[in-house]
């Protein structure tokens, strides 16, 4: 016997408001965490935690446990969709955080290599992986509340919420390290200065399990629990019914998430180590394309839901694309003006592009059942190949070929593989656009 269908009203626009409203506080405090070890990681871990004779060395070494962060999501989001589409995704959302932040503030107080030897970097890697599991769930479960919430026409405007706090986390993590390296001398910022980011991340996180306390759970998900319609093992069932689908998630998302961390981390080791260049310039290019990226990223999840969601993450490759080779120009320039330029067109104007559509794209790719599971595993499967290890890639190509040529035919292919899958890739919503219907999630 079915149980009675939920008997829920349709969620109201204050309540769609506070919904994005906490993915947006939640994830922007998750990628703060994220980007404060990843400028870390760039800056100060390779001294710190492991000392070599040759400092680029010692920088891959570092940038490898920010790429080990990555390994740990895609485990993220296989445990947390499972019970995320088994028991719901609110309480995904908070456990979530408290990974995250736990983990964060953990950094701030470890000891380094010169203290405890070798405990040290494997302590970090430890962490490293706590953070990455918990913002391997974290995705999914702010980008499926946020769609699943939304009116059917502004799927994509409300579903870039969450994805806006990955700029606006990055503004409040660079800003939090250039005031810190600006007030302390370079001395103390090695010594401790770098902890304070760290530390202080725990305020943002009571804030965060506060807030995605307060919101209810999914309505959706409720209707799909009312129907009878969880699945004992969804993360088994996504892959045997929508494999395609999972493979279309995943190659969607390798433009955007390899040159964003080449933008936005390894400039970091580029700049500093081989231009010469100011670490403090360099964030401050960061900075500034973060605080467009809270404008940037909300506008093209409006585009998508004007014009959907393929044509716009095309437009954002092909930017992609023809930035590859001119990003590196500009840097070579040592200019500040050219540098901030060409960050600006390639992160604001490409990746956001590429970005901001997803969580409406891949949450109408996937059944409300199995959506939790299906959007995470092909978005944190393909963080551990793109995002995570962009950065250790291109130190890499830059320790064996003295120059950059080769990062950025390494980036031109990662933005072809996302522009071959969207061309093979169905659009829903763009369907229902062109038959004038709403897509129903």
């Amino acid at each position: 016997m079915q149980p009675a269908p939920s008997t829920r009203p349709a969620p109201t626009a204050k309540e769609t408001r506070r919904v994005a409203g906490a993915t947006l506080i939640g994830t922007s405090i998750e990628w703060f965490d994220f980007f404060v070890y990843g400028a870390a990681a760039a800056l100060v871990f390779g001294k710190l935690f492991f000392p070599t004779a040759n400092p680029l060395t010692g920088t891959l070494l570092a940038l490898s446990t920010f790429g080990v962060g990555f390994i740990a999501r895609p485990f993220g989001g296989v445990i947390f969709a499972h019970f995320g589409d088994r028991i719901g995704r609110k309480s995904m959302l908070v456990l979530s955080v408290v990974m995250m932040g736990g983990g964060t503030f953990l950094v701030g107080l470890l000891p380094t290599y010169e203290a405890i030897g070798i405990a040290a970097p494997i302590i970090l890697v430890l962490l490293r992986i706590v953070q990455g599991i918990g913002l391997g769930g974290e995705w999914g479960a702010a980008a499926v509340m946020a769609v699943e919430y939304a009116p059917p026409n502004r799927r994509g405007f409300f579903g870039s919420f969450p994805q806006t706090g990955v700029p606006a986390g990055m503004l409040l993590a660079n800003l939090s390290l250039l005031i810190v390296s600006a007030v302390l001398s370079d001395e103390d910022f090695l010594s401790w200065g770098w902890r304070i980011p760290f530390l202080a991340s725990i305020v943002l996180v009571v804030v965060g399990i506060v807030i995605r306390l307060k919101v209810a759970e999914s309505p959706v998900f409720e209707q799909a629990r009312s129907a009878g319609k969880i699945e004992r093992q969804p993360v088994i069932a996504v892959l045997r019914r929508q494999p395609l689908n999972v493979l279309r998630a995943a190659g969607l998302r390798f433009a955007e998430n390899s040159t964003f961390y080449i933008h936005t981390t390894f400039v970091l080791t580029y700049g500093t180590i081989v231009l010469g260049l100011a670490r403090s310039d360099l964030l401050l290019a960061v900075i500034i394309s973060s605080a467009l990226g809270l404008v940037s990223i909300p506008f093209y999840g409006w585009a998508c839901d004007k014009y959907g969601r393929r044509p716009v993450v095309l437009w954002g490759s092909v930017v992609l694309l023809a930035m590859s080779w001119p990003y590196f120009w500009a840097l070579d320039t040592r200019s500040l003006f050219l540098i901030v330029v060409a960050t600006v067109i390639a992160v604001n104007i490409g990746n956001s592009a590429v970005y901001a559509p997803q969580p409406a794209y891949f949450s109408e790719l996937f059944e409300p059942e199995v959506r939790y599971s299906g959007a995470s595993i092909g978005a944190q499967g393909a963080s551990v190949f793109a995002g995570g290890l962009a950065p250790v890639i291109a130190t890499a190509l830059l320790d064996a070929t003295g120059g950059w040529g080769w990062i950025a035919v390494y980036m031109s292919a990662m933005v072809l593989i996302t522009i071959v899958t969207a061309l093979l890739s169905p659009d829903p919503y763009l369907a229902a656009l062109k038959r004038g219907e709403p897509v129903s999630v």
